[in-house]
């Protein structure tokens, strides 16, 4: 019997990546992508594709029967920067999509979940360096305000419905082959893009500004490993932290300034200063080390050199 998955936001950011990568594993035709939309791409193109609106519980209950989905990957968000502009809407994407799917789970209709969270749980009182798995958590932003919420949410289902349900906080993400999809990190992605077609990059945070941060290969190698993890291996049921790096703006422009000697950076801070300035510089990951064996591939240089390579 093979694993039957159905990933919801399949083309985000990690949604693209992440069904790539599934289908090379369990199979194509196993991988069931699903968006608001039909967009022609490769998501789209390389395999099963349904149109699903994360908030309408019929629909996705729908696919799991026709397609007998096992797991879910929700991957549905509006993250952090978008999410100002558009609270109400934000809190009932991010919080009702994941009712949906832990109801399911509830009713014993898929068998495993995967929800991500993100360093946005945190906020202005957490321990800013080296942040604890268990902290101070005051997020100021709606997105981390509901994905605090859903973290609690989600220990709730396992605590008392017994749900598999997994989950990790990601850092900031850095792709080459998916634009970046609102976030405050954004610009750690657009540097280079910018770096290779202009030689100059105007940033939208400080040149100080610290913040976690994690190659995409990385990221996606994480979500895939918790998921395959025996149950006994997962003792935290709201959400992991996880680690690889954290630079700053002239940091990474150093790094790009090795390959690209002319390349130059200017700042102006605006709006996601204050949300950047609310969050962790570094994470304390120790907890996803042990439990499930987690270590990252990649560092600033080797994904500098990466991404430079891949986007030329």
């Amino acid at each position: 019997m093979s694993t039957k998955i159905l990933i919801i936001g399949a083309c985000g950011q990690i949604g693209t990546e992440l069904t790539h990568k599934l289908r090379k594993i369990y199979g194509t035709e196993n991988v069931i992508a699903s968006d608001i939309r039909k967009l022609n791409n490769d998501v789209v193109n390389s395999g099963p594709f349904e149109v699903v609106n994360a908030l309408d519980f019929n629909q996705i209950e729908h696919l799991v029967e026709i397609h007998q989905i096992d797991e879910i990957y929700l991957m549905a968000a509006l993250l952090s920067a978008t999410a100002e502009k558009n609270p109400a809407f934000a809190w009932d994407l991010n919080m009702n999509s994941l009712f949906h799917v832990l109801n399911l789970a509830k009713a014993k209709k898929i068998k495993k979940i995967f929800w991500p969270s993100s360093i946005a749980v945190f906020g202005p009182t957490t321990p800013k360096e080296n942040t604890p798995q268990y902290t101070i958590m005051e997020p100021s932003t709606v997105y981390g305000i509901s994905k605090q919420a859903g973290e609690r949410w989600c220990e709730y289902y396992h605590n008392i419905f017994g749900v598999d349900v997994r989950s990790i906080r990601y850092p900031g993400l850095i792709s080459w082959s998916t634009p970046p999809g609102g976030g405050t990190t954004d610009y750690a992605v657009d540097i280079f893009h910018k770096a290779l077609s202009d030689k100059a990059y105007e940033c939208f945070l400080s040149s100080e500004t610290k913040m976690p941060m994690m190659y995409m290969d990385d990221a996606i190698a994480a979500t895939i490993q918790i998921m395959q993890a025996p149950v006994e291996q997962i003792k935290i049921h709201s959400s992991y932290n996880l680690a690889a790096m954290s630079f700053t703006p002239t940091e990474i422009a150093a790094e790009i300034k090795k390959h690209i000697p002319d390349f130059t950076v200017t700042y102006k801070p605006d709006f996601r200063q204050k949300i950047a300035d609310s969050w962790p510089a570094s994470i304390d990951d120790t907890e996803a080390r042990k439990d499930w064996n987690w270590k990252h591939e990649f560092d600033l240089e080797s994904m500098t050199v990466d991404m430079l390579e891949h986007l030329k």
